[in-house]
C-alpha cells in the first residue's frame, strides 16, 4: 500500500525547497496541482471576483 500526502507551497518559500522538504520527509513529487485564490469585492452593487494569487501543491508518495 503507498501512503500518498499534500505538501503546501509555504509563503516565502521556492519550490526547490518545498522538493527538499518532501525528500527530507521521505515523498517523492508524483503530481504538482495549482489552485488560484481569490479575493470578493463589490463594487456598484455588484459582486466581483478578483484573482490574488496561486496555491501550489505537491502530492507525493512514500518511497520505499
Amino acid at each position: 500500500m503507498s501512503k500518498k500526502r499534500k505538501f503546501y507551497l509555504q509563503e516565502n518559500e521556492t519550490i526547490d525547497q518545498c522538493l527538499e522538504r518532501m525528500a527530507k520527509e521521505g515523498y517523492l513529487p508524483v503530481r504538482r496541482m495549482e489552485r488560484p485564490i481569490f479575493k470578493e469585492e463589490m463594487t456598484n452593487g455588484e459582486k466581483k471576483y478578483i484573482s490574488v494569487g496561486r496555491e501550489i501543491i505537491f502530492e507525493g508518495k512514500m518511497i520505499g
